[in-house]
Order: C-alpha cells, then structure tokens, then sequence
C-alpha cells in the first residue's frame, strides 16, 4: 500500500506552499487554499519517518463531513473535495492561536494536575479530581502556534493583552468553541462515543472570523468510548480511547517523547499496516460509516490531475 509522504505541486495561480506536520498547502493567488492531507504522521511536535496508507484520506474525509455538520454554527473556509485527500477553501489570516476545549481532565492537563498543577492556561481547576474525570463544564486551555517547535500554553487574558487577538475576535472565538464542542459532543454521543477534547483554528476573511483547517478528526481530538467509562474511572483504569494517543503511548514506552537525543524506535511495516488499520476503525466509529479506500496507487498523480481540474472549471 502506498502512502503519500511528500507532494511538490506546481497549479495554475499557486503563489506558494506550506509544508505542515501532516498537510501541504498551496496558495492559489492568495484567495484560495489547496489542503492536501498527507499520509505523514507526527507525535511530540516530531514528523515520525513512515506515512501511514488512508490517513490523509481518513482524516480529510472526517473534517469535511463534521465541517459540513456545524457550518449553521460558524462560517467555515470549506468549498470543496474534490479528492479524498484534498479540501479547498477560503484563505483566511489565521490567528496565531489554537483553542483547545476539554471536557475531561486527561493527557496534558492530567500530568500537569498530577505535578500539582491547579491552574492551566488561567483556569483553576478543581481541587480532588482524578485522571479522566469530567470537568463540571468544559474548559478553554489556548495555545499558541508556534512557527517552529512547541505550542505554548496562554491565557485568555494574555493573549488580550499582547495583542495576539483582539478582545472582540477572542470573545467569538471562545463562543463558537463552546457551540462547536457541544455540538461535536451530541454527533459523537449518537455514536457511543465521549468527545473528551479537542482543538479548532480560526482565521478571518474580509472581516469575519472564519472557523479553519480540521476538526473533531482522531489527530485533532480524543474521544473515550462510552460503553465502559463509568466503569473503568471509578476503578481508575485506562479509558479506551478513539484518537492518536495510542501511537504515543507506543513511542512512550519505546523511550521516545520528542526531546533532545532521543531516537524514533523503528517503524515495521507490521506496526504501521495496524496503525493504518487503527484509523480505519478510527473512521468507522466516528462516523458511523464503512470507509471505502480510494485507489492507493500513483497518489500523487490522482490528486494532481483532479486538483488541476477542480481549480480549470471553477
């Protein structure tokens, strides 16, 4: 099975390209987006060395379908798909903030919490609560976006005052997270699913705040499943979960977490077929629907070809 690593595109119009962790983006004289999500895979803020065969067909696929199912509660930059792995849509002045949305104290938050951490990101948090309990309401815990290395962890009233976001942007934002989160939260219910948390960007277009890239896909949240939750906290054992945290917990153990001088174990192709099965399952769940692989030969050429023709007959 091939996976597609590496795209190196050259469209009508293109004045540029983004190489992500996971997405290449070409800009399509400045007013459209080209998102290709590719089959890479990252974890710690580190690009591991093999692709994974449907992820970026898995993942684009997601996003498109849940940014259609909340486009009545936000805009978004959405237009079209016109390739499993490939959405265009608006270019927007991204904010250089990510909005993370926790319904659950878990991962990150769970660590800190654990250390004796009862603020995060200028929220306090409850006194006594244990490793996936959730949260009385959800909670906001901003980022900011790095251009090169890690997120750093801000607060509301830090972004204000640097000016990272105006107050008035900030404030709308942090509203249609909560809508976006509530909603998500209801469509993964109706699955048997706990979306615990996620992240979403927004950006802004001719004066209106848009909602971007992906969201609610397994590489931008973490979802429990809900037969079992009760059961597994009150025991205090590991929840199952739906999202990428299974390959971090695979570099964990093999003594990798992204820091200086640590070497990404070896990659078989045993263990990537079943992570590529893994986000197949990931799919199905989450979207109550079988995945059907595209054509995962000449990916490149597919996804040039049907590209060129979306942006020929626009």
């Amino acid at each position: 099975m091939e996976a597609l690593v590496k795209t190196d595109f050259n469209f009508p119009g293109q004045k540029d390209v983004y190489h992500g962790k996971v997405r290449d983006v070409y800009n399509i004289n400045d007013d459209l987006l080209v998102m290709v999500a590719t089959d890479r895979i990252s974890a710690f803020d580190v690009i591991l060395p093999k692709g994974i065969p449907f992820k970026g067909q898995i993942l684009n696929q997601i996003a498109a379908k849940f940014l259609d199912a909340t486009a009545d509660i936000v805009p978004n930059w959405k237009i079209a798909t016109p390739d499993p792995m490939v959405t265009v849509g608006l270019k927007c002045e991204g904010f250089r903030v990510e909005m993370i949305i926790r319904g659950y104290l878990t991962g990150s938050a769970w660590r800190e919490y654990k250390a004796g951490c009862r603020s995060l990101c200028g929220v306090t948090l409850p006194e006594g609560m244990k490793e996936n309990q959730k949260f009385p309401t959800p909670i906001i815990t901003p980022t900011t976006k790095a251009e090169a290395g890690h997120d750093e962890n801000i607060s509301k009233e830090e972004i204000i005052a640097q000016g990272i976001v105006s107050k008035e942007d900030y404030e709308l934002m942090e509203k249609y997270t909560y809508a976006l989160f509530e909603r998500g939260s209801k469509m993964a219910a109706e699955k048997g699913l706990i979306l615990v948390d996620t992240k979403y960007e927004f950006g802004k277009k001719d004066g209106k705040v848009y909602l971007i890239d992906e969201i609610h896909t397994p590489d931008s949240s973490r979802y429990f499943y809900a037969d079992g939750y009760q059961e597994k906290f009150e025991k205090g054992e590991p929840q199952k979960q739906l999202s990428k945290e299974f390959v971090r917990q695979w570099l964990i153990e093999h003594d990798f977490m992204g820091k200086a001088g640590q070497q990404v174990p070896e990659m078989t192709d045993e263990y990537v077929n079943s992570v590529s099965e893994r986000y197949i399952e990931l799919y199905e769940h989450i979207v109550g629907e079988k995945f059907e692989k595209a054509t995962s030969e000449n990916l490149a050429a597919r996804i040039e070809k049907n590209i060129t023709e979306f942006l020929k007959n626009r």
